[in-house]
């Protein structure tokens, strides 16, 4: 199983794609946990997660959230994928990453 975490500034703007990213999970059969939270409550959830990833809206956050999650991946969400709730393009960003 994977764990995804998605970090946004109020943990709210990401639940959209959580869920279009969990309903691409469950059709290819990838047993993934994928969540988000806001910024204030990484630092608590980052331990149980394979890879961190950051809406565009906190990118400032991603040295920080970094060095929070050490040798685990950590990135930024691309704008577009984002902006179009591309559930799909964001699994296979976080998967890649996380397969490195």
């Amino acid at each position: 199983m994977v764990r995804i975490l998605l970090v946004c500034a109020a943990g709210m703007s990401t639940s959209l794609l959580v869920e279009k990213m969990k309903e691409a999970a469950q059709k290819r059969g990838v047993e993934a946990e994928i969540w988000a939270v806001s910024a204030s409550d990484a630092k608590t959830e980052s331990e149980r997660a394979d890879v961190l990833l950051l809406g565009p809206q906190v990118r400032y956050l991603e040295r920080e959230m970094s060095a929070l999650m050490g040798s685990k991946p950590t990135e930024v969400i691309d704008m577009r994928l984002y902006g179009r709730m591309d559930g799909e393009g964001v699994l296979d960003r976080a998967l890649s990453l996380i397969s490195k």
